[in-house]
């Protein structure tokens, strides 16, 4: 089994609830262990700042599935919670992107792990060190390092779950 990071997120329709649900649905999956979860969060939109603000978590668990089958089983989630894609970084029902697979780097036409942006993005790296804080990116860096250089005033704490 390996372990894998994924970063939720929704802006529209009950955010909270569109991120509990998925959870709710990840829990219950056979292929899935362990799940762990932070606490909610809330960010400013990254990208299209006209749009309402999200809701975002950071979820780990242990998977037998390919990085590609779970990328399969995220989009299915996703469009389960009717996700439309018309605006890159726009607003959506639901937003599960796998960030870490294992320590493994991946770059193909569908999947690039880790995520790209995450050493920018404040509303995925806080929530990822709530769950496991001495983390290392695959390429052994502490991620808990880069927190001083990221804006936080545009994440704030909901609530535990």
């Amino acid at each position: 089994m390996v372990d894998a990071f994924i970063g939720l997120g929704s802006n529209l329709e009950n955010p909270q609830e569109q991120v509990l649900l998925a959870l709710t649905r990840l829990r219950a999956h056979k292929d899935i262990a362990n799940l762990q979860v932070s606490s909610l969060y809330r960010s400013k939109p990254y990208g299209v700042t006209n749009q309402p603000d999200f809701t975002n978590a950071v979820a780990k668990f242990s998977t037998n599935l390919s990085a590609l089958e779970l990328l399969d089983l995220l989009q299915t989630i996703e469009q389960e919670h009717k996700r439309v894609r018309l605006i890159h970084w726009g607003p959506r029902t639901l937003d599960l992107d796998l960030l870490y697979y294992g320590n493994e780097f991946i770059n193909n036409e569908r999947l690039i792990v880790p995520h790209p942006q995450i050493l920018l993005r404040a509303f995925v790296v806080i929530p990822l060190l709530e769950i496991a804080p001495d983390f290392k990116t695959p390429d052994g860096f502490l991620l808990r390092d880069i927190i001083p250089k990221l804006p936080k005033d545009d994440v704030e704490g909901l609530k535990v779950i």
